[in-house]
């Protein structure tokens, strides 16, 4: 028990400092002794968890899509019935913060989009998009849509602006900010919300 314990600790550290190298330095220039040496393992440690760089960003993405899990799964405990919009608009509020917030988040959202990185190696912004519109699904079956909103039209306007405000948050942090995604749907939801009354732009978290 003791080790295994000692094993996940090992694990888990690995990929923290894998995900610090990857998004501080992006995928080709970061290398496994350096990401060792951060973790504060061995060389041998880290290759017998993670044979290869790839097998460590794919760990990074996987680590990262289970914290998205975990943002919907904690904005849906909050949800109330017939609340789709909000659920998405919470959603993307803790999105944000956690980009900014957690480095194996932020190294998965990097990653996907780094040229270097293997191709197969994850999909983390296809996990968000593919969460937004069924959410976005949910919210025309309540009415919740202006009718001939196009759920695929604002599915890509949500991914591609959450997406765009990320890697612009890379050199101004400003980007990544409560304030910058309240001010996106201030300007969506007048044209594709059905009513907008007890709908909270901020984020009722």
């Amino acid at each position: 028990m003791v080790k295994q314990e000692r094993a996940v600790r090992t694990r888990n550290a690995l990929i923290a400092a894998a995900a610090e190298d990857f998004s501080r330095m992006g995928y080709s220039p970061s290398s496994l002794l350096s990401i060792s040496r951060h973790a504060g393992v061995t060389s041998g440690a880290l290759h017998f968890h993670f044979p290869t760089k790839a097998a460590l960003a794919s760990a990074v993405m996987a680590a990262a899509i289970q914290r998205l899990h975990g943002i919907a799964e904690r904005c849906e405990k909050r949800r109330t019935e017939g609340a789709a919009l909000q659920l998405l608009i919470d959603a993307g509020h803790e999105l944000v913060q956690q980009l900014r917030d957690d480095v194996v988040l932020r190294a998965g959202f990097d990653l996907e989009g780094d040229p270097g990185c293997p191709r197969g190696a994850g999909e983390v912004r296809g996990h968000w998009y593919q969460w937004v519109r069924a959410t976005l699904e949910g919210a025309r079956e309540a009415g919740e849509l202006r009718q001939g909103a196009s759920v695929e039209n604002v599915a890509n306007a949500v991914f591609v602006y959450t997406v765009g405000i990320q890697m612009l948050g890379r050199r101004d942090a400003e980007w990544v900010s409560r304030r910058t995604l309240t001010r996106f749907w201030c300007l969506v939801l007048p044209r594709i919300a059905a009513g907008e009354d007890g709908l909270d732009v901020a984020g009722s978290g």
